[in-house]
């Protein structure tokens, strides 16, 4: 852990939140009060175009318990996420959004159910408000994809709202979109997983940063955690099989011309050419794929040998409270 580490950090990913996020520091600070725990709020300002920073700012200048992490730009919200878990202090760290989609009030709900013994605890919106066709119908085949392919039954992947142990968290590496993996990239490293069901909130300013075009972005996501779960220390046991298959049925159908020559003397090309022409693409195709599964083989030691890349720029952090007390000394 950390130097100077907390019982809790909370933290929140900022894109244009400005309208929201006194009255979403207001409520969170009533809830963590009551806890009687220490505890710090994180908020990550990714690269917003109103007036969030200042709002931030403004709230950390009178609050210790407050760090402010701002991007360079705007990287998304699994960069954010990143950023923020690697600012955090705390042995929990709980993740949610700052449009108050998700109450502040559900916190203790996933902490009490972490008390039980579990790594990571997701929210569950059981009862949702979103459109059907745009948000829930598309939502729910996602998440039923995302359970039988990842192997981890949870019924919500989607929400941010999660609370994790720190030592679970700060293993799992995100880029991308991942970060609504995170329970199935965790469980590679055998993370208790658990969810609870919280509130589904309806948008103050009835907005949403994301669209039904996301769609697509997840499925491709959800490609990429299937290989990562099962052939990312392996990859050659997913490239190899497809390429020695390849190259059997090509070699097959280049025996089976080369037979037909020998034994009725027909001219290859008119009597078997698109076969000789699919033989020939099979067979550099089986070559291709072995030798991309070796180097991927190749990749995957430097990788983990190798230093992690982080996927986001910090342009600063700052504590306004500590810098005002400075001032005051001086």
């Amino acid at each position: 852990m950390p130097r100077n580490a907390v019982d809790l950090s909370v933290v929140i990913p900022l894109f244009d939140e400005e309208a929201t996020l006194d009255e979403l520091y207001r409520r969170l600070t009533a809830v963590l009060a009551g806890l009687r725990v220490t505890y710090e709020i994180v908020f990550v300002d990714d690269g917003s175009r109103d007036g969030t920073y200042f709002t931030a700012s403004a709230i950390g200048a009178t609050d210790p318990a407050v760090v402010l992490v701002k991007l360079a730009r705007n990287y998304g919200q699994t960069a954010a996420l990143a950023a923020g878990f690697d600012r955090a202090r705390g042995r929990v760290i709980v993740a949610m959004d700052g449009d108050l989609q998700h109450a502040p009030e559900d916190l203790p709900r996933l902490l009490d159910k972490l008390d039980e013994g579990y790594d990571i605890v997701s929210g569950w919106r059981e009862r949702r408000v979103d459109n059907y066709w745009t948000r829930r119908l598309p939502s729910r085949i996602a998440n039923w994809l995302m359970a039988k392919l990842s192997g981890v039954p949870l019924h919500d992947f989607g929400t941010t709202f999660k609370a994790y142990r720190a030592s679970v968290i700060k293993r799992v590496s995100l880029f991308g979109d991942l970060h609504r993996f995170i329970p199935a990239l965790a469980s590679s490293y055998g993370a208790r997983i658990a969810e609870v069901p919280i509130a589904n909130i309806e948008r103050p300013q009835n907005k949403s940063h994301y669209g039904l075009s996301r769609t697509w972005r997840v499925m491709a996501d959800l490609i990429t955690v299937r290989f990562l779960l099962r052939y990312a220390t392996r990859p050659l046991h997913l490239f190899g099989p497809l390429g020695f298959a390849s190259f059997a049925v090509g070699a097959a159908c280049a025996s089976y011309v080369t037979l037909t020559k020998i034994i009725t003397g027909a001219p290859v090309f008119i009597a078997h050419g698109p076969l000789l022409l699919l033989s020939v693409v099979l067979i550099q195709s089986g070559v291709l794929l072995v030798g991309l599964g070796v180097l991927a083989e190749i990749l995957t030691r430097i990788y983990f040998d190798g230093r992690k890349r982080r996927i986001y720029t910090v342009e600063h952090v700052t504590h306004p409270f500590r810098a005002s007390v400075d001032r005051l000394v001086r």
